[in-house]
């Protein structure tokens, strides 16, 4: 016959089953609260990207520049870019792999604002092989404000030496080109309203870079992490309501045994 469990086990087992059970519990509820943050996020930068544009944080603000307040903010910058000082990021995008070509825009107050001005695949990297000449003259740019991405990609780090770029580091480029004064964040070019013909169409030959290509996508998975934990806890609280009720159930059993016994 089965014997019962001695105190000393049943103790344990209990204390194990309580805390795996709060445990889960906890996770549970930490899912829902970072679920109702991430909902809250969502909203706060769909706002933005939806919000008239504002001029970007000038100088005196950077140091308050940050992802929680700022990220995704549509801005409207002009000036004038520096051509001859643009960097080439490495990037996959929905046309391919290639890069993103980004171009300083030197402002009004002397500031510099580095702008994605958007994609070029492999053939186009070379300035004369876009389709369209670089003008001089001053430039009005709308996009979305964007945080710097220090160090570079996943697996890859940026290699300034040999003007190899993974992320969009702004310090970091601002340092291989030689530039002063340049916005701790950068902005991703919206895309260029289409050139149109006389006859209406729009022209057949694309023009590079293409902006408007930013990817704006939180995954939003917490409800499914929530649901797991609370599943886990009362999976706990059935086992520990399982055992307890055949522990009752042996020592029953020997219980009527040792009555029969007398």
């Amino acid at each position: 016959m089965t014997q019962p469990r001695s105190s000393a086990v049943l103790s344990a087992l209990a204390l194990c089953a309580l805390l795996a059970f709060a445990g889960f519990v906890a996770l549970g509820i930490w899912q829902v609260e970072r679920r109702a943050w991430k909902l809250d996020l969502i909203a706060r930068i769909d706002q933005r990207v939806h919000a008239p544009a504002v001029a970007p944080p000038a100088a005196d603000q950077w140091p308050k520049v940050n992802a929680a307040d700022d990220a995704y903010r549509r801005v409207r910058a002009t000036g004038t870019f520096l051509h001859d000082r643009e960097t080439l990021v490495q990037a996959t995008t929905e046309l391919g792999g290639g890069y993103w070509v980004l171009t300083p825009l030197r402002i009004a107050d002397g500031s510099i604002l580095l702008v994605n001005r958007g994609f070029v695949p492999p053939e186009a990297r070379d300035r004369s092989t876009r389709g369209a000449a670089d003008g001089e003259d001053e430039s009005t740019v709308t996009g979305l404000l964007r945080m710097t991405e220090p160090g570079g990609s996943f697996l890859r780090h940026n290699d300034p030496a040999a003007d190899r770029w993974y992320s969009r580091d702004v310090q970091a480029i601002a340092a291989a080109r030689g530039l002063r004064g340049v916005a701790p964040y950068f902005v991703d070019a919206e895309a260029a309203a289409p050139v149109r013909s006389s006859a209406g169409a729009a022209n057949a030959p694309r023009t590079w870079p293409v902006g408007g290509l930013t990817v704006i996508s939180f995954p939003n998975n917490h409800l499914v992490y929530a649901f797991t934990w609370f599943a886990l806890a009362l999976m706990v609280a059935a086992a520990a309501w399982y055992v307890g009720r055949d522990e009752r159930r042996v020592r029953g059993a020997r219980i009527g045994e040792d009555a029969g016994h007398d």
